[in-house]
């Protein structure tokens, strides 16, 4: 909270916006001020700025996961598992599910397949609620999409290691993201077999893992975010497939929803229910979580953000040691929420000079571009790798991210540290 704020005064306007949210107030008649006004409270109170915690040792299990983790693939933080970047240079274009990193607000539910059920629901409908089975979507025309899955946070500890800067959140280097084959039925062909009424404007999917429930042990129901009608009706998926294969349980089982190019939070896993509504809808994943709060932004904070940003990581260990007058072939992946990457940048040197890196992939939007370069070091001791990405909006990583509280969207040049020996 904010320091002339009274602590009684910010514990009520975050009570009744929950009751707002859950439908437990009625929002009638308030205006739209008071609603900004509630979610600026909320949101600023949540983003106190705090030292990240040391990164978790690895481990073998992390609770709620089902999957393996090996140590030599993911890095466990606390509910979430993150994937070793070194552990993707041999795994293709795709990551497989074995090899996908794991965002669990809770724990993974185990869901029955046959007996699951997509209620489809709200003002925003001609008719009344709509159920599917999962047969039901299998029996609609399938799309199969390729893009990638991506923490908004991915990147935050960057924040302080690179630039000195506190942020609150998961540490997370550049290991919160995965590209995969998503087959489905999309999300506006359900919609329309719903019953889509002239006056929606969003949709709010909910998932069916257990009630998220803060470190001060305020209960803020089960994930969900809304989606401009827009963007539902454009590429969304509600995907049964992953590579594939039928969903594995932490990646959605048995259906999810995939949101192209933007902040993983919107790709609501195990999705339940779909809310359809004729007004703006709001959820503590896109008032509390999921702005940028800061000396950079608004006082009242950003607006919910929506697409990813631009990124590059090496598939190299962090501190890796490299024998000097060896010729090594130092590989990466970059990606753009905005565009394809069409081009990578290489310095040996801190930035001293460039090289254009070797694209692997046709540059495609909402995936990621494999790329390599050459390099022979000569000179033993502490060396600083950077790859530079840009993609066909024409913009490319700056030298800096500006700070915001929370640690979203980091997208500056990352430096990579080596030893030559």
């Amino acid at each position: 909270m904010t320091p002339m704020e009274p602590i009684t005064e910010a514990a009520y306007d975050r009570r009744r916006l929950r009751q707002w949210l859950a439908g437990e107030a009625r929002a009638d008649g308030v205006a739209r001020r008071d609603v900004l006004r509630l979610a600026a409270a909320a949101g600023l109170a949540a983003a106190v700025p705090i030292a990240l915690p040391a990164p978790r040792a690895r481990a073998a299990t992390a609770p709620g996961i089902v999957k393996p983790l090996p140590d030599d693939v993911f890095t466990v933080r606390g509910t979430n598992a993150e994937t070793r970047f070194d552990a993707l240079a041999d795994t293709g274009h795709l990551t497989p599910a074995s090899h996908f990193f794991v965002r669990n607000h809770t724990t993974t539910p185990r869901l029955d397949a046959a007996a699951w059920r997509l209620t489809v629901w709200g003002d925003g409908l001609t008719g009344g609620a709509r159920e599917f089975t999962l047969a039901d979507l299998r029996r609609l025309p399938s799309t199969t999409r390729t893009a990638f899955v991506e923490c908004a946070g991915n990147g935050r500890s960057l924040f302080g290691s690179q630039q000195g800067q506190a942020v609150s959140g998961t540490a997370w280097t550049l290991g919160a993201i995965g590209t995969a084959r998503w087959r489905g039925v999309r999300l506006a062909e359900v919609l329309r077999r719903a019953g889509l009424a002239r006056g929606a404007v969003d949709v709010m999917p909910r998932g069916l893992d257990d009630d998220y429930v803060t470190a001060d042990g305020t209960d803020l129901g089960r994930v969900r975010r809304p989606l401009p009608l827009a963007k539902a009706l454009d590429d969304v998926l509600l995907a049964y497939e992953m590579n594939g294969e039928p969903l594995p349980p932490d990646h959605g089982h048995p259906v999810r929803v995939v949101v192209p190019s933007w902040i993983g939070i919107a790709s609501i896993k195990w999705v339940g229910d779909i809310e359809v509504s004729t007004t703006p809808l709001y959820s503590p994943w896109n008032t509390d979580f999921y702005r940028l709060f800061g000396e950079h932004h608004p006082a009242e904070g950003s607006p919910p953000l929506t697409r990813q940003t631009l990124k590059s990581a090496f598939e190299l260990p962090w501190n890796a040691t490299l024998r000097a007058g060896a010729r090594h072939r130092l590989t990466g992946r970059s990606w753009s929420g905005d565009g394809a990457v069409t081009r990578v940048d290489i310095s040996t040197d801190q930035g001293g000079s460039w090289r254009r890196a070797r694209l692997h992939d046709v540059p495609r939007r909402g995936s990621w571009v494999r790329w390599s370069t050459d390099w022979r070091p000569r000179t033993p001791g502490p060396a600083t790798l950077l790859a530079r990405a840009t993609d066909t909006t024409g913009r490319s990583q700056p030298t800096t991210t500006a700070h915001n509280t929370q640690g979203y969207l980091f997208d500056a040049v990352v430096r990579h540290p080596v030893t030559v020996e």
